[in-house]
């Protein structure tokens, strides 16, 4: 299998993007941009580190991040399962990327930009829910905003297709898998609701 090895030649492969493409990058929060950030409840967080890179889904049940000035945002860490492996990376290596989405939009919003881990009990209170509040805040500094392309969205019919998870294995599937039946999966799977309900924050 033949690989592409230089930039030049990577260049000349896919020739130069177009003005919108360039046009549309914007260095910190504009007004449609803020209309768009704050309208998603969803986001990938994208981390590198020593250890490699990490991509983790983040989700809240308002604006999954808030804007504390028009150059930066904040993110709150809720409740998951500990590996800690994006906040790792944040310590040891700022750089991140956002791909925010919202249900039914073809679009997605891409922020890249650096970050820090605060634990600033004030920041934390303003994300507090049911008395709750998350261990963390992940603070970015936003380097760049844009619009990504809809057509990856578009082909794959996110939105559109329907459910199409029927016969996929489930998290304790793939755990007896991995540990090779020495966790329980069956019954990881049947008490999964009730942490869920639980401990949502």
């Amino acid at each position: 299998m033949e690989y592409v090895t230089s930039l030049e030649a990577l260049q000349a492969l896919y020739g130069a993007p177009g003005q919108p493409a360039l046009r549309k990058v914007a260095r910190r929060m504009t007004p449609q941009y803020r209309r768009w950030i704050m309208a998603s409840r969803f986001c990938v967080l994208s981390t590198v580190g020593p250890e490699g890179t990490d991509g983790s889904p983040r989700g809240d049940d308002g604006p999954v991040v808030a804007e504390l000035d028009p150059q930066t945002l904040a993110l709150p860490d809720w409740r998951g399962n500990n590996r800690i492996d994006s906040l790792r990376n944040i310590v040891a290596d700022g750089r991140v990327s956002l791909m925010f989405m919202v249900p039914g939009s073809n679009t997605v919003v891409r922020v890249n930009g650096t970050a820090k881990l605060t634990l600033d009990e004030g920041l934390r209170a303003r994300f507090g829910r049911d008395g709750k509040m998350p261990r963390s805040v992940i603070v970015i500094r936003i380097a760049e905003i844009y619009t990504q392309c809809a057509r990856a969205v578009m082909r794959a019919g996110l939105w559109t297709a329907g459910d199409q998870s029927a016969g996929l294995p489930t998290p304790g599937d793939i755990l007896t898998e991995m540990t090779e039946g020495e966790i329980d999966g069956a019954a990881y799977d049947a008490e999964w609701p009730g942490r869920a309900a639980t401990s949502m924050w």
